[in-house]
């Protein structure tokens, strides 16, 4: 029996020691159900705890009271694939924060406080393949250039926030695109929504329930109706509104015309005194 104990020494020793270890690198309050996997999900906690394992790839940090991430808090977990900061109180993602985080594949910031998504938040995350913003209920103003970079970004929620318009160019950036979830905000059909219509209707296989699930506002009453229910030619107004651009030249265009007819008035004038000036003259002359 000696020896069978003498050849499993080694193995014991090795399982003993990254029990050891694991439970040693386990934040505080936290659970490590395997050695790259921190869970500190629903633990009351008001910032973002400490001792986390350089080599994480998993970090679960839902249905806490964290309200901010600091933007160097990344820097270190090269190695992060997996980052879930669901229902939590953060109000804003300062610019630069994830965009050191190169492997990132899946990240969750729904039921937050966020109130918009400005450009450079998410940097060049080449890697994220799927973005989760959904129930923000202040979150308003989307960037145009808000996903600029993430090539790979295939599903993208933003249902259930406060957006009433969207730049299309936010959305035509993502060359992956496959999913995105944009019901339950109070988009306002107005000239501005109209190239979003467009994007949507030919797009519409990319939402969940077609555009059958979501619904705007109608600018004159303010009544709800479903986008199924309009069409190109409910936005056909639009098509003649005139831009700042196109009203300065058409300013311009009148202050020349005028100048042009005043130069015109006084030229003809001026040919017509001269002209009975010289009727006169003529005249005279014959008397004589």
């Amino acid at each position: 029996m000696l020896p069978c104990v003498y050849r499993l020494q080694p193995v014991l020793a090795l399982l003993f020691f990254a029990l050891f270890t694991q439970g040693e690198n386990c934040p505080a309050t936290c659970l490590c159900p395997d050695p790259h996997t921190v869970d500190c999900s629903g633990r009351g906690l008001t910032r973002l705890p400490d001792e986390i394992p350089l080599d994480v790839r998993r970090l679960l940090l839902a249905n806490n009271w964290i309200p901010r991430i600091p933007s160097d808090f990344l820097v270190l977990y090269s190695d992060l694939v997996y980052l879930d900061l669901r229902n939590n109180s953060l109000s804003h993602i300062e610019p630069g924060t994830l965009s050191t985080s190169s492997r990132l594949v899946f990240l969750d910031l729904g039921c937050n406080n966020l109130t918009e998504i400005p450009k450079g938040t998410f940097g060049e995350s080449r890697s994220l393949i799927k973005l989760r913003l959904g129930n923000n209920p202040h979150l308003s103003m989307v960037n145009e250039d808000a996903f600029m970079g993430l090539t790979s970004l295939r599903e993208l929620e933003l249902e259930r926030n406060a957006l009433s318009g969207l730049q299309v160019g936010a959305l035509s950036q993502l060359p992956s695109l496959r999913v995105v979830r944009l019901e339950g905000n109070p988009w306002v059909c107005n000239c501005n929504f109209a190239n979003l219509f467009t994007w949507l209707v030919e797009n519409s296989h990319k939402l969940p329930n077609g555009i059958e699930g979501m619904e705007c506002s109608l600018p004159t009453d303010g009544r709800r109706v479903s986008l199924s229910r309009l069409s190109q030619d409910s936005f056909r107004e639009c098509q003649i509104t005139l831009t700042l651009t196109d009203f300065l030249i058409i300013i311009f265009s009148g202050i020349s015309v005028s100048v042009a007819a005043i130069m015109a008035s006084f030229f003809l004038a001026s040919t017509v005194h001269c002209f009975q000036r010289w009727s006169k003259d003529s005249n005279d002359s014959n008397k004589h």
